[in-house]
């Protein structure tokens, strides 16, 4: 009897001192060193549901982060369901978790949804997974092909892809305009619904890149691919209560099937109609080798790294080919926002179309070794990064740690409110207009070069910056500056442009835009 008391006692003692760590811990005490730390401030939350509702009250989540920075400052607390998370808001609070401290943010948030679209494990993903050596090594051959040298080997091949992949889908541009003008009043221009075969053109694109394999439009099976890639980006792109609440999940449980349906279709279509015909291809003899000196493309040197590499196995690179060749649908939607921007501002239009046919001189189709000539079209295209101010993934500290001194713990979900940094009156004169202009600058020997402002970051910083950003600016620029070359593009009254605040993604199904041929330019090749 004595002894079962002692030890009932001792635990209460443990378990008071094991309270006391932890209201320590909320606090912000850490025993080790014994100073205090403080919490960012922030807005009291609802029991359950935290902080949730504070963001119903605005259009997109990163409009309430800036509504309730004007109260709690730069950085603040939130809880979103039962998670704790912080919000930075500002250029140097922005730098110290991405760059100064990026190793104790190398984490992703643990969302169902990222584990339905890669297989069950969102590891798999290179985007939406944690840190790891194990990514660091998977980024190292991806990064040779998706962020190619302009003088590289890798650039020429995606000039060469890119320029063919531009005469096919200029021809398919005027086969439907023409099958529009039949039913269109004389000297209207054409409607056309042109973003599906925006999407199929950059996924042809990246797959005659990567992949070294062209699709036909007329393909079903990939026309209904890159749809399904579509719709995954728009889905990637939104925000859903049971990402905090996951308590929810059988509420959603018809949502996750699609999404787990969507993702097994392209990885199928991607192992019959690409890493099949790899394989077979790079296999030399009986045993089973892959042939090194056979080796022509991204999808290969994954093949190659899978036997080389016993810290890879095969679901790693099935996952980074589709994780990269997924990444066609960011250029496409770009290229998309891009489009209606011009459409809707004629003045930024006509000066494209001049410096296009200044740079071609009318003889020639525009292609990606004409964009270091062309500065106004790329700062165009940043513009519209600009307006759209697409949203960075959001961060999770991987250890306890601060910012700007403020105590952060392992686990915090960290929001970068980079649509401040796009949008803010701070950051950037007039900056509700459209102005490409504000990108240029005019060196001392006269040339007029692209200038981006540090605090200018649509694809992140630091070690999880988008290593996929030169493929996402060069797709979009040769899309781009050949539907201008021969087009006047502008917005169909009947069909007013709608974009998203805080999203670079648009629905798969969108507004359609006014085409007419221009004059006097050069037929594709």
């Amino acid at each position: 009897m004595f002894i079962s008391g002692v030890l009932w006692c001792a635990v209460v003692v443990l378990a008071v001192a094991a309270l006391a760590v932890e209201h320590r811990r909320r606090r912000g005490r850490h025993p080790a060193d014994g100073k205090d730390t403080q919490r960012p401030p922030g807005p009291k939350a609802w029991p359950v549901i935290g902080n949730l509702h504070l963001l119903g009250e605005h259009s997109n989540p990163f409009l309430a982060f800036t509504a309730l920075s004007k109260k709690y400052g730069d950085i603040f607390s939130m809880v979103l369901g039962s998670s704790p998370c912080v919000v930075v808001n500002n250029y140097d609070l922005i730098k110290e978790v991405l760059i100064t401290k990026g190793s104790h943010f190398g984490g992703r948030p643990d969302f169902l949804r990222y584990h339905k679209l890669f297989g069950g494990d969102r590891n798999n993903s290179l985007a939406l997974c944690d840190w790891s050596e194990l990514q660091k090594t998977r980024r190292q051959v991806a990064r040779l092909y998706c962020s190619p040298r302009l003088s590289s080997l890798h650039y020429d091949t995606l000039t060469r892809v890119a320029a063919t992949e531009v005469d096919h889908f200029l021809d398919r541009v005027a086969s439907m305009t023409a099958t529009s003008m039949k039913t269109t009043r004389a000297g209207q221009p054409a409607t056309v619904h042109i973003k599906p075969l925006i999407q199929a053109a950059c996924a042809n694109i990246f797959s005659g890149y990567m992949c070294s394999t062209r699709f036909s439009y007329d393909d079903t099976a990939f026309v209904h691919i890159v749809r399904l890639f579509d719709e995954i980006f728009w889905e990637i792109n939104q925000g859903y209560a049971v990402d905090f609440l996951p308590w929810l999940a059988p509420c959603y449980r018809r949502h996750m099937g699609k999404l787990s349906s969507w993702a097994m279709e392209i990885r199928s279509f991607i192992l019959t109609r690409i890493m099949d015909e790899h394989r077979r291809r790079l296999v030399e003899g009986e045993d089973g080798e892959l042939d090194m000196d056979m080796a022509r493309d991204f999808t290969d040197a994954l093949l190659i790294q899978l036997q080389e590499d016993p810290h890879l196995e095969w679901q790693h690179i099935i996952f980074e080919l589709e994780d990269f060749l997924g990444g066609h649908s960011a250029v496409g939607n770009l290229t998309m926002l891009s489009l209606a921007a011009v459409a809707a501002n004629p003045e930024v239009a006509s000066r494209i179309q001049a410096e296009v046919d200044s740079v071609t001189g009318g003889t020639r189709t525009v292609t990606l070794a004409d964009r270091t000539d062309m500065p106004y079209t790329e700062a165009a295209i940043l513009e519209a990064l600009r307006v759209a101010s697409s949203p960075i993934v959001p961060h999770v500290a991987t250890q306890d740690t601060t910012i700007a001194g403020y105590q952060v713990d392992k686990g915090t979900v960290v929001f970068i409110n980079n649509h401040e940094l796009n949008t803010g009156e701070a950051y950037w004169e007039q900056a509700s207009k459209f102005r490409p202009e504000r990108f240029l600058q005019t060196g001392k020997d006269g040339v007029v070069q692209v200038v981006k402002p540090a605090h200018f970051i649509p694809f992140s910083t630091g070690k999880r910056t988008c290593i996929g950003q030169r493929l996402v600016q060069s797709g979009s620029f040769v899309l781009l500056a050949s539907l201008l070359q021969h087009y006047n593009v502008s917005v169909d009254p009947k069909h007013p442009v709608v974009t998203y605040t805080a999203s670079v993604a648009l629905p798969p199904d969108t507004f359609p835009l006014a085409f007419a041929p221009r004059e006097s330019v050069p037929a594709p090749a």
